[in-house]
């Protein structure tokens, strides 16, 4: 460590749909303490330009690479890294060479290198999140300010507690005290179709959780606040269709919070996984 920095080195993560043509845009960072072997991934959150340069882009397999790679490449010798990427990579994710990088500390670190390869444009332009995505941010940012993001399991599969076939996705989890708490961003702004499918799957999940773990599931939806969807007095029509998605879910045992909520709720997961 010099001047209180520490010595690291980084990988740029570029998807590129068409190898022959070359194309693609970046979309995560790899940042590796060369002390402590300590690493940190991150992927962008915002996969509009990416859908712009391939439509048919599988979004959730680019998505499920960031935990597969956290998880592989910490503490492995220098020897394995390469192997080890190129077996969670898919053909259509490069990665660049090392290069150094001095950081206050990993997360510090990540994010500058976030802000310089992979976010730039859509900062300049003050392109705001939406939906699922802007939720999901908001989540990701509380967890990492409670320093227990890299605690929480990811990209739960449904399938593994309802039935197969099952396509929902859990967006993060953990288990505390023979308790699983569940967390799922659901957008109302745009209709309630993610909220219906949560809502169906939810007494699945219940006994699923309870058959296959032993244990009592909590599953807590994480909305906009009203106001931000627009849903007033003003609007009605939006104020009702707010409250049927809310009500909706809390009829099936889901608790529903909002994005106000969040810090709250990784405090509390700080606490319980004594972070």
């Amino acid at each position: 460590m010099a001047n209180g920095l520490l010595e690291c080195e980084y990988q740029v993560l570029r998807y590129v749909p068409d190898v022959v043509r070359n194309t693609g845009i970046n979309i995560g960072v790899i940042l590796r303490d060369q002390k402590s072997r300590a690493v940190k991934v991150q992927l962008t959150s915002d996969w509009r330009q990416v859908r712009c340069i391939d439509p048919d882009v599988e979004i959730g397999e680019l998505e499920a690479i960031e935990e597969d790679l956290r998880v592989k490449l910490q503490g492995e010798p220098e020897e394995k890294l390469l192997q080890l990427m190129r077996e969670s990579l898919s053909m259509n994710v490069q990665i660049s060479p090392l290069k150094g990088h001095m950081a206050e500390s990993l997360p510090a670190g990540i994010e500058q290198l976030m802000r310089m390869y992979v976010e730039p444009r859509s900062r300049q332009r003050g392109v705001q999140l939406s939906g699922r995505a802007a939720i999901r941010t908001q989540m990701r940012k509380e967890f990492e300010l409670a320093g227990v993001w890299d605690l929480l399991a990811k990209r739960i599969p449904a399938a593994r507690y309802t039935r197969r076939g099952d396509p929902l996705q859990i967006d993060l989890m953990y288990k505390p005290n023979g308790t699983m708490r569940m967390f799922q961003a659901v957008s109302l702004d745009q209709g309630l179709e993610s909220a219906k499918v949560l809502a169906f799957s939810a007494g699945q999940l219940l006994e699923g959780v309870k058959r296959m773990d032993g244990a009592q599931l909590m599953l807590t939806a994480v909305i906009e606040p009203a106001l931000k969807v627009g849903a007033t007095d003003e609007t009605p029509e939006r104020l009702e269709m707010y409250r049927f998605g809310v009500e909706t879910m809390e009829e099936h045992h889901i608790a529903v919070l909002t994005t106000a909520d969040l810090g709250r709720v990784a405090e509390t997961a700080r606490r319980e996984l004594r972070a």
